[in-house]
């Protein structure tokens, strides 16, 4: 009996693997380190090889935990990270340079250019900005900028994807060059309202339409592994990028719910059903799912830098040694400490849109240490959440309990004062993972192990939740003092 599904989550600093049951039980987990590159200043790059490996290996070493077979196992679910692009020869599936990453500027440039020109049109097509964020530019630089690559896509040999279809090709031999509509939704080519590829955005960016992946329903036959690979095949039943397989892990399948995912960035995601919003603040209307040809839409905020401000902190200041030390260091940081980080590494993300702009640290004293940076540096994860928060309020969104995941979400002490700078409730889910439950939950319902999309919402429980200590007073005057140091630093 085939009893099992494996869920992959590739994500920008790590893949992994998970074992479920029927029940979506977990039996197993593997998990891999990556590495990232950064050859110049805002360029961030991936090894593609170590990407796929790192799949490979986890996949591998969940099987060889449980004691199964392949043969046991009725279906991959895959989640990635989003927008990432790839550029690879159609015979030899060898990559022609390595995948540019979501954090990379190195197109901002020409993302201004197209705010002056042609924002209107691709935010009415798309749901999003013209920022270097999205995979258009990044895919247009490959084509202008590896030797050989632009007469080689006209003449139908290569294949472009973001990490989902760099995957699904790899692990079907070739067979398969498809993504789904969350994943297609992130390009900066493919029009949410009309489901398809828009020949006018390809135009604009130089794109040839036999580079494009098939888009696909989020649930669905996507292909099977190779024999080689594993030992069996297995059918891939599900692909969702990562933040939509949080929406749907932390089961937020009702119009007006809301997650927040922590991870590398951090990505406030609401459901807004079947009508994709336009937001008025900055903020994108994307896919959340496509089943059966029927769209859910979502509008997200989503910021660079939460956990990778962590690792900031660890790997190149050295003031930490694992991420969960910032807990104990910030444990006696009163609220009202001087020290103030705008953590805008890779420039920032939303409400602002500003990919130029430079990181800051702020009101350093004598009496500035490791514990008050420490404790900077989670709350500015916390204000960059509130400014997603407002800006989701000005557009109309009601916004009651907030349901959060990913590795931050560990740290007692950042979700309290998560809790007290947003003045919000704060629900952790017990399923650390969100992001790999969505996407298996949703294989198993490809496989009918389950009926309708709402019996997600028997397997979400909440661990512990954080409410407001501050007063709105107090968190009034913190907020003012991150809005007015922002806006000093982007003038």
């Amino acid at each position: 009996m085939s009893d099992y599904i494996i869920a992959i989550d590739q994500g920008t600093t790590s893949s992994r693997a998970m074992l479920f049951t029927k029940q979506l039980h977990l039996v197993a987990s593997h998990s891999e380190p990556l590495d990232l590159q950064y050859p110049e200043t805002g360029w961030v790059e991936q090894d593609p090889e170590q990407l796929w490996q790192s799949v490979l290996n986890c996949i591998q070493q969940v099987l060889q935990q449980a004691n199964i077979s392949a043969g046991q196992v009725a279906a991959l679910a895959l989640t990635n990270q989003r927008e990432t692009t790839l550029l690879w020869d159609k015979t030899s599936g060898k990559t022609l340079y390595p995948a540019i990453v979501w954090q990379d500027r190195r197109t901002a440039d020409r993302c201004q250019t197209l705010k002056q020109t042609h924002e209107s049109s691709i935010r009415a097509k798309t749901g999003l900005l013209a920022d270097p964020y999205f995979s258009a530019t990044k895919l247009q630089w490959l084509l202008d900028n590896v030797t050989g690559a632009r007469k080689a896509a006209e003449q139908g040999k290569l294949c472009f994807g973001t990490v989902d279809s760099f995957l699904l090709w790899r692990l079907t031999g070739g067979k398969v060059h498809a993504t789904d509509a969350s994943n297609a939704s992130r390009t900066l080519l493919f029009n949410i309202h009309q489901q398809q590829w828009d020949q006018e955005l390809l135009s604009l960016f130089r794109i040839p339409s036999a580079l494009l992946p098939k888009v696909c329903d989020s649930a669905t036959e996507f292909g099977s592994t190779t024999p080689d690979l594993l030992g069996h095949t297995i059918p891939i039943l599900s692909v969702l990028g990562d933040q939509q397989a949080a929406l749907l892990g932390q089961a937020c399948i009702e119009t007006g719910m809301l997650k927040s995912t922590y991870g590398t960035g951090c990505f406030a995601m609401v459901n807004t059903g079947n009508k994709a919003l336009q937001s008025n603040h900055q903020l994108l209307s994307t896919v959340a799912w496509r089943l059966n040809g029927e769209c859910t839409y979502a509008l997200e905020g989503s910021i660079f830098m939460a956990g990778a401000t962590v690792q900031w902190l660890r790997d190149k200041l050295g003031i930490i040694q694992q991420a969960s030390d910032t807990e104990a260091l910030a444990e006696g940081v009163d609220y009202q400490q001087t020290e103030l980080l705008i953590p805008a590494f890779t420039g920032l993300g939303a409400p602002y849109w500003q990919p130029k702009v430079q990181a800051a640290l702020f009101g350093l004293s004598r009496n500035s240490g490791k514990e008050e940076i420490c404790a900077a540096a989670l709350r500015s994860v916390a204000y960059q959440t509130q400014d997603l928060l407002l800006a989701m309020e000005k557009d109309g969104i009601a916004i009651a309990d907030i349901r959060v995941d990913g590795g931050m979400t560990v740290n007692h002490w950042f979700l309290q004062a998560l809790a007290d700078l947003t003045q919000h409730n704060i629900s952790r889910c017990q399923q650390a993972d969100a992001t790999v439950l969505g996407t298996a939950y949703l294989a198993a319902w490809q496989l009918g192990w389950y009926s309708q999309l709402s019996d997600i919402s028997t397997l979400w429980q909440q661990s512990v939740q954080f409410t407001p200590e501050l007063s709105s007073e107090q968190q009034a005057s913190c907020y003012q003092n991150w809005s007015d140091t922002i806006k000093k630093l982007l003038d």
